[in-house]
């Protein structure tokens, strides 16, 4: 993997949109120029159903310079950031959350389960409102979740010490055995969603809708879970202290948020093409 450095020489004709999670786009607030003058559509991943889908991400989106549709649930819901309508969902069937369900009922880890687009817990306690916080959404209380799911859920998200989500990702890869996608997006948080729901997944969905191809595309992330989107897209970066395993894919790596590394690269960037990217 090289340093950004050495990266720069060659940049200026390869890349077509950007793929990044929200908490990133703090980063290149202060940028005067639009992301679209720049490098094209910004394709945003990951953190995007912040408050929620319907009612929140679009306009929020839209004040992140996001012009492209919204990939949220890890590739489960790609959504119009116009309006927040569905243009795709991959849930996984009750059955199947129901299996998922029992087990981890089992290890007594606190779970956390979404259905439409709203959070629901067994029961609101500390956990539940800990994990909500960092959302900034409602959890609903519906008791046990087995008993209670009758609709498909757009993903399970069990959170606990770090150790404990790494061997449980272990146990549940083994149990399911490809039946699902499970990774940490956090390391205290363990997702489970459909077998073929990823962030790669949902670039590829978009750059087709697009009509763009992913290996004009350059990718930023630093977890596990982002491990299909930086093989998905042409460019993958690693972020500040990114997980080792992802850093080992990465194409190049780049700061930090503490040291604006995605708005650094952009505005070299910008530089390279001629673009004044100064703050305004």
């Amino acid at each position: 993997m090289n340093e950004f450095s050495n990266f720069r020489a060659h940049v200026p004709g390869i890349l077509k949109a950007l793929a990044v999670g929200i908490p990133a786009g703090f980063l290149f607030a202060w940028l005067h120029a639009p992301i679209p003058w720049m490098i094209g559509p910004m394709i945003a991943v990951a953190a995007v159903n912040l408050f929620g889908v319907r009612m929140h991400s679009p306009p929020y989106a839209r004040q992140l310079g996001i012009t492209a549709p919204l990939i949220c649930y890890q590739g489960a819901l790609i959504a119009d950031v116009a309006d927040g309508s569905w243009l795709l969902h991959r849930p996984v069937p009750v059955a199947l959350a129901k299996e998922v369900l029992r087990e981890l009922r089992e290890t007594g880890e606190h779970v956390n389960l979404y259905v439409d687009d709203e959070l629901y817990v067994a029961q609101v306690d500390e956990q539940a409102l800990a994990y909500a916080r960092h959302g900034r959404l409602t959890p609903h209380p519906v008791g046990d979740l087995v008993d209670w799911i009758s609709e498909p859920t757009t993903k399970i998200v069990v959170v606990g010490d770090p150790g404990r989500m790494d061997d449980l990702g272990s146990r549940l890869r083994a149990s399911f055995d490809g039946r699902l996608f499970i990774a940490k997006s956090l390391p205290e948080f363990l997702e489970v969603a459909e077998p073929d729901v990823s962030k790669g997944s949902g670039l590829h969905w978009v750059c087709e809708h697009l009509g763009i191809s992913a290996a004009d595309v350059v990718a930023f992330g630093d977890n596990q879970n982002d491990r299909e989107l930086l093989l998905e897209a042409g460019h993958g970066g690693a972020a500040g202290d990114a997980d080792p395993t992802l850093a080992a894919l990465a194409d190049f790596s780049v700061p930090g948020p503490a040291e604006d590394g995605v708005a650094h690269f952009l505005s070299a960037l910008a530089e390279a093409r001629g673009v004044d990217s100064a703050p305004g």
